[in-house]
């Protein structure tokens, strides 16, 4: 009887910890993130940005509070350009002062909320911006940190 109770005892000691240690090695693997970090999707997506140095984005198709994702791709983040590639799309397309004009309002951009560079300076090249064949995209660039601000919907075609 005292072994069962000790076994009981035991294991429910063990069931108690379970949760917070699985807590703990998520935190620590850093395995759940909010955003998107991997380049080769922004790649595929806008061929005239790359190569890109790094990246925080994320998608209409990651799941969400509503358990429903969206029948439609849509992307949305921050991508660093790597040296010099800014000051060559400049030189090759007509550029105008303009920023984005929304602070990342759909449900699967809240993460992105605070991110991106300190006091940007965007422009946009209306000629990059890419419409029609069922795909939109908006690109604003910030000339100080060589970072674009992208959104764009079904970017694969």
């Amino acid at each position: 009887m005292a072994l069962e109770r000790r076994k009981v005892l035991g294991i429910g000691a063990g069931l108690a910890v379970l949760p917070a240690g699985w807590a703990l090695h998520q935190v620590a693997n850093g395995t759940k993130r909010d955003w998107h970090t991997d380049t080769a999707p922004l790649e595929r997506a806008f061929p005239l940005l790359s190569p890109l140095s790094d990246a925080k984005w994320v998608s209409s198709r990651d799941s969400d509070d509503r358990g429903i994702p969206s029948p439609e791709l849509v992307i949305s983040g921050f991508a660093r350009l790597t040296p010099g590639r800014l000051a060559e799309l400049t030189a090759a397309h007509a550029f105008v002062s303009e920023g984005p004009t929304d602070g990342f309002s759909s449900w699967f951009e809240k993460p992105l909320k605070g991110e991106g560079p300190e006091n940007p300076q965007w422009v946009r090249s209306h000629e990059l911006d890419r419409d029609g064949s069922g795909y939109s995209t908006k690109l604003w660039f910030d000339r100080r940190s060589d970072t674009v601000r992208f959104w764009a919907l079904n970017p694969y075609g």
